[in-house]
């Protein structure tokens, strides 16, 4: 089977960056306490774990999104939903249309501020939902839309 076609939205690496870098802030933060408490900003325990912080968080905020949407696809055909993510460990997952249950857009604060949106499609899987996440809230719509559509028309009782 070939891989997934569609990339998530080109807006989608800024989105994870502000997220990472959102997570890396109190960690800043708690650097800069430590060394305010402890009066000395230079001696080498603080440099030395402000420096593995700093380059830790520039790969996280530099590479990891330009990586992640490198490697995240998603595909609806007439037969299924496909979808591949990660970026250090990677999942393909494979939804078969006839075992949809529900189609929901979830469109979280940071989202919103892109402008982007992230489809869950339920199943009868114990795996969990397939989500296609960080798509331009126009597509998303249409993919609610189309998911929505081919399950109706499927034969199955999506158990």
């Amino acid at each position: 089977m070939a891989d997934p076609k569609w990339r998530p939205s080109t807006r989608a690496p800024r989105l994870w960056a502000t997220t990472a870098a959102l997570l890396w802030l109190p960690v800043f933060l708690a650097q800069i306490v430590w060394a305010v408490v402890d009066g000395n900003w230079t001696t080498w325990p603080h440099v030395t774990v402000f420096a593995a912080t700093l380059v830790a968080a520039a790969v996280d905020l530099l590479v990891v999104p330009r990586w992640r949407y490198r490697v995240h696809r998603w595909e609806i055909s007439a037969d299924a939903v496909y979808t591949r993510t990660g970026w250090f460990n990677q999942e393909r997952r494979i939804a078969p249309i006839t075992r949809i249950q529900t189609v929901d857009t979830e469109r979280g604060p940071l989202d919103r501020l892109f402008g982007l949106a992230t489809v869950t499609v339920t199943t009868a899987s114990s795996a969990g939902a397939v989500k296609i996440a960080a798509l331009d809230l126009d597509v998303a719509d249409r993919a609610v839309e189309h998911l929505t559509e081919i399950a109706a028309a499927a034969a199955g009782d999506a158990t």
